[in-house]
């Protein structure tokens, strides 16, 4: 028993450590992940899992599925997928066919597989998914347009990879069956449309138990977890393989229910598929022998992952979006990109289990095949899309961006300096008239409420490594700082300081829920936009040899506000309480001055 809890806490260990290490050094995390587990398992040989664990393996890997598939289909808002576009609907409806039509092809002629394994594992392949993807987005900095569709493409086909292999399956398996009859055609077909029943039954339920207020807000990301793993098992009771489809259908509903507690059970399915996608994938990756490793190099394996490369993929964008208002450029970047992740290992995994005890002698190598695939395309796409974009001309600006909340003069005037210094901005704002400013500086600006659910889809994110609350209300400003907290991280959202008798009257908020605070006590709203209407100007003084920031602050004069630096290697800082912020040689220091301070 104590092997056994020192193993789980290993597990978990390595997974999390995984993540902080691809965070904290800007790396590919299924790629650490995956280092980590074939040395903790098959390399060092300090445990493995499949062994370890037991009886309990499968389940739990099984379970784990579930709720990574009902996180993919939570994502899936009807709404969006008609907001999409062209290219966007041919990619993953005719691009999601042929990418599992040539898949299979691939997996039978070159991998030598049988139909069956091949049809199956052909479904699983066409998952690029959102974990995978999206990270490496956020590195890149694509613009918007390839950066949409490599995007929607991973959340929109990520719940139908295991549903096409689900019915691949079911359906050669029943063709190669001597002793199939209507009657055992009929019996699976019910048992998908009961799995989809159930998908329904429990989406709705939860939704409308939400909405109504029969849950205790402590109590929902509980009752979602368990209804998720209840949908699954009763489905997969009653019908071997479909509970992947009842909590798929599970997600769908409750995303176009679209109720309030969305939002918390969105926070909920990231936080647990973290910690699951970490764990499982160190399962996955410790539980392999060296035998299987050793085979990835097996020629037919090999001239598989290079043919799913750069033939299957590139062939599948291009014929999809034939007609469409994609440029050459773009169709190359998207063809080129294609990571698959943790779905379709885990997946495989599944299915290697049951495709053997179906007879399919052949899946045995399903795992090495996926492994090798999964491992191949995630560094090498991971660490070639930001060289790629670059050359191509699809990457916005690497100087990291700012997402400025609330026109003012003041926020506007400083977007413009920002601007000046080919730094990434824009300003938001939900009036029309507050955004005159902008408009009149010819400052980027979004007319949207930026706490709407549709924002994500109204706004690109992917430019802006931090976003500044500089609204009247500071009520508003700790609300989205609260609220962006997992898109941008504590460390990168400021707040204006309280006004505390202006605005809404805030006398004090929790550090807790609300950013860092932004420039220096008494610079609230209020105080900065007093000080451009009286005339106070920006200014940029650069740090020099002859001119040290020591000096800078000694000539400083009184009622001046320090704002920010600007980096000579591209990067920025804000001066806020919280931080200690000094400028170096060669850097540039942003200062709101009275005109006549020269």
């Amino acid at each position: 028993m104590e092997s056994l809890l020192f193993k789980l806490m290993l597990i978990g260990s390595l997974g999390v450590l995984s993540q902080w290490v691809a965070w904290r050094f800007r790396l590919p995390a299924i790629v650490v992940m995956a280092i980590v587990g074939l040395m903790a398992g098959p390399i060092f040989g300090i445990m493995n899992p499949q062994n370890d664990l037991g009886e309990l393996y499968s389940p739990l890997i099984s379970i784990a599925v579930g709720i990574i598939l009902f996180e993919g289909s939570l994502s899936l808002d009807l709404r969006e997928i008609r907001g999409l576009g062209k290219p966007i609907f041919r990619i993953v409806s005719i691009g999601a066919l042929l990418a599992w039509l040539l898949g299979s092809l691939a997996a039978h002629y070159v991998a030598d597989l049988s139909w069956a394994v091949s049809f199956v594992i052909g479904g699983i392949f066409i998952v690029t998914g959102p974990t995978v993807i999206l990270p490496l987005l956020r590195q890149a900095k694509l613009k918007p347009r390839p950066a949409a569709i490599l995007k929607w493409e991973g959340i929109i086909v990520d719940p139908f990879g295991a549903l096409i292999a689900v019915f691949a399956f079911e359906f050669i398996k029943f063709l190669t069956i001597d002793t199939v009859t209507f009657a055992t055609v009929l019996a699976f077909l019910t048992g998908s449309l009961l799995a989809v029943v159930i998908g329904v039954f429990f989406g709705y339920g939860v939704g409308w138990m939400f909405e109504n207020g029969f849950v205790p807000e402590f109590l929902k990301s509980p009752i979602v977890l368990i209804t998720v793993i209840m949908a699954f098992v009763l489905s997969d009771t009653v019908m071997h393989e479909t509970g992947l489809l009842a909590v798929t259908v599970m997600g769908m509903t409750l995303a176009n229910m679209h109720i309030s507690s969305i939002g918390d059970m969105r926070h909920f399915k990231e936080n647990i598929s973290i910690l699951l996608v970490s764990a499982i994938f160190i399962m996955l990756t410790a539980s392999l022998n060296r035998e299987t490793l050793l085979s990835i190099f097996d020629w037919n394996i090999i001239a598989f992952i290079l043919l799913m490369l750069f033939v299957a993929r590139p062939l599948t964008i291009f014929l999809s979006t034939i007609g469409t208002d994609l440029q050459f450029k773009e169709k190359l970047l998207v063809g080129w990109i294609a990571p698959r992740g943790i779905v379709a290992l885990t997946v495989s995994g599944y299915f290697a289990g049951i495709l053997l005890e179906a007879g399919f002698d052949d899946a045995v190598i399903l795992t090495s095949l996926t492994f090798g695939l999964v491992f191949s395309t995630v560094v090498i796409h991971g660490f070639s899309l930001g060289w790629m974009s670059k050359k191509l001309g699809l990457s916005t600006e690497s100087k990291p961006g700012v997402l400025i909340v609330g026109s003012s003069k003041f926020s506007v005037n400083f977007a413009k300096v920002l601007q000046d210094l080919n730094i990434p901005v824009l300003v938001s704002d939900s009036s029309w008239s507050r955004l005159s400013h902008a408009r009149r500086l010819d400052v980027p600006y979004e007319n949207c409420e930026i706490l709407s659910e549709q924002t994500d889809y109204q706004i690109d994110l992917t430019p802006f490594e931090y976003m500044i609350s500089v609204t009247e209300y500071d009520s508003y400003n700790t609300l989205i700082s609260s609220t962006f907290v997992p898109s941008f991280g504590r460390e990168h959202l400021y707040q204006l300081p309280l006004q505390v008798n202006q605005g809404d009257h805030l006398e004090d908020v929790s550090k807790h829920i609300s950013g860092k605070q932004l420039f220096e006590e008494g610079a609230n709203w209020t105080s900065l936009n007093e000080k451009i209407n009286g005339g106070y100007m920006f200014k940029k003084t650069s740090i020099t040899d002859q001119y040290s920031f020591k000096q800078y602050l000694a000539d400083r004069e009184e009622g001046s506000v320090l704002l920010m630096v600007a980096r000579k290697s591209g990067s920025i800082d804000f001066f806020s309480p919280s931080n200690d912020t000094k400028a170096e040689v060669g850097d540039t220091v942003i200062s709101l001055t009275k005109p006549n301070n020269h």
